[in-house]
């Protein structure tokens, strides 16, 4: 099997053509749900949050077969996954995507139990302190996007489990949670 790193690959990614569009509507749809399950696998996996279509991402290219996503199958792939609500163009033009393998909710979710399980109710927390800060570590918070962090904490914010208040600047940003 192959690997990208630490990551195994499926064995489609071995067939050359996984990495062409194909026309015909019922292979296309499998070959997209393919690609959004490796998709969303490989960043949660690798911590990616943010896909640029201009930029080259490993996962898109198989040098064993001398094969490469076009900019056309990334987008058509990658709009897949925001149909689904699994992703968020950043820009107008769609040459940014926010992959979401947790769907926002998810991640509020993730940040409760994180709460919860350290015993840190009642407590207040730098964003900073809550996806890069030690007592993090080893969770799936641990190095998380800071759009995603955010637009989570609103969610929780909005459903009053806690109060996100501004610093002077983004490394005092904060919040008091209140579960």
């Amino acid at each position: 099997m192959q690997k990208l790193g630490d990551f195994k690959l499926p064995q489609f990614f071995n067939y050359p053509p996984y990495f062409t569009l194909q026309p015909v509507r019922d292979t296309r749809e499998k070959q997209i749900q393919l690609w959004k399950e490796l998709i969303l696998d490989y960043c949660r996996t690798q911590k990616t949050f943010v896909i640029e279509l201009e930029k080259d991402l490993p996962l898109f290219t198989n040098p064993t077969i001398e094969r490469s996503l076009t900019n056309e199958a990334k987008d058509a792939f990658l709009s897949a996954l925001v149909s689904d609500g699994r992703a968020e163009w950043m820009d107008k033009s769609h040459r940014k995507c926010l992959i979401l393998w947790h769907r926002i909710q998810d991640w509020a979710e993730l940040i409760l139990r994180y709460v919860r399980d350290n015993g840190l109710e009642d407590s207040v927390m730098t964003l900073d302190e809550i996806r890069l800060g030690t007592e993090s570590r080893g969770t799936e918070l641990h190095g998380m996007d800071r759009t995603v962090l955010m637009r989570a904490l609103k969610l929780l914010e909005h459903k009053g489990k806690l109060a996100i208040f501004k610093g002077t600047s983004t490394d005092d940003e904060g919040v008091k949670f209140s579960v």
